[in-house]
């Protein structure tokens, strides 16, 4: 019952449940998360990644990605290097900053999996599509954070749980491998915790930056 994300073992208490799976929520950081024993294993997990068909050849899958790239990059000065996290199997939104003239590294625990990246430090950070994946989202994205250059971006790209009634009947919860599902004000509280500016973007783009 210990949230993932504030690490408050008394605040989860159940939230809803479907055929699938049971949903818990923390009443301090908002998270609404599935509990460990419902996760999927690491074999099923990783098969469900192997049938995304993403690419940079796919314009669809660009246009998508621009709702991250597009804002972040407009606070980036040209010599900035950034680390994809979770790129997954199709790095595309790497490639994007590739060729706008930023430098970038990989990371992903499947596709690629050289932590040598958090020796580095970075200007930013992207997270499109992951956050709601994490098994331990408090333990990775505060290291995440720590090997943010202060003054730094971190651009997260998810879609954001509402209302009870709207989270029944959401698609995005039907995805196996998505285990956590933040909200507004989870990410508000997030932000607080990080001591961050934060922007939100549209309906799914989350920037934080550091402390300067």
């Amino acid at each position: 019952m210990i949230c993932p994300l504030c690490k408050d073992k008394k605040s989860s208490s159940f939230y809803l449940s479907d055929k699938q799976r049971e949903y818990y929520k923390c009443s301090v950081c908002k998270l609404i998360h599935v509990l460990p024993g419902q996760y999927l294993s690491i074999e099923d997990e990783l098969s469900e990644y192997n049938k995304h068909q993403n690419s940079p050849e796919d314009n669809g899958y660009r246009k998508f990605l621009s709702r991250l790239f597009n804002p972040l990059s407009s606070w980036l000065s040209p010599d900035s290097h950034g680390l994809d996290f979770g790129s997954g199997p199709g790095p595309t939104l790497s490639v994007m900053f590739e060729e706008a003239g930023y430098s970038m590294d990989l990371y992903d625990p499947f596709y690629a999996p050289d932590k040598n990246v958090y020796k580095q430090r970075y200007d930013f950070i992207t997270a499109s599509e992951v956050v709601e994946h994490l098994h331990n989202p408090a333990k990775e994205l505060g290291l995440l954070w720590s090997i943010l250059k202060p003054g730094g971006w971190l651009g997260i790209m998810t879609k954001l749980a509402l209302n009870k009634e709207a989270f029944s009947n959401w698609h995005y919860k039907t995805d196996l491998t998505h285990i956590c599902f933040f909200s507004k004000e989870t990410m508000e509280w997030l932000a607080e915790k990080l001591q961050a500016k934060i922007h939100f973007i549209g309906k799914d783009v989350i920037l934080f930056q550091k402390p300067a």
